[in-house]
C-alpha cells in the first residue's frame, strides 16, 4: 500500500504500464473508478483525472456508464 497518496499522473502512467503489459487488453477492461480509487488509496475524482490522462493520450476509450477499455494499438507492422 502506498504511504503517500498518488496523483493523477502517477496512477495514468502506472495504469499505461498496466495495458503496455497486457494486463488489460480489448477483453479485459480497466477498473470501475471507484476500484481504481479503492485500488490506489484515492478519491474517485483522482480516478477520473488519471482515466482522462489515459484517454487524451489515446490509450483508452469510454462510454458514460460503460467500462473503460484499451484502444487497439497498431504494432507498425503494416506492410
Amino acid at each position: 500500500m502506498p504511504t503517500r497518496k498518488l496523483s493523477y499522473e502517477e496512477i495514468a502512467d502506472d495504469l499505461a504500464a498496466r495495458i503496455a503489459a497486457g494486463e488489460y487488453t480489448s477483453e479485459i477492461p480497466l477498473p470501475s473508478y471507484t476500484r481504481i480509487a479503492e485500488i490506489y488509496s484515492v478519491g474517485r475524482s483522482t480516478a477520473q483525472a488519471a482515466i482522462r490522462v489515459l484517454r487524451y493520450r489515446g490509450l483508452v476509450e469510454s462510454q458514460r456508464g460503460r467500462a473503460v477499455w484499451p484502444v487497439e494499438q497498431s504494432g507498425g507492422t503494416d506492410e
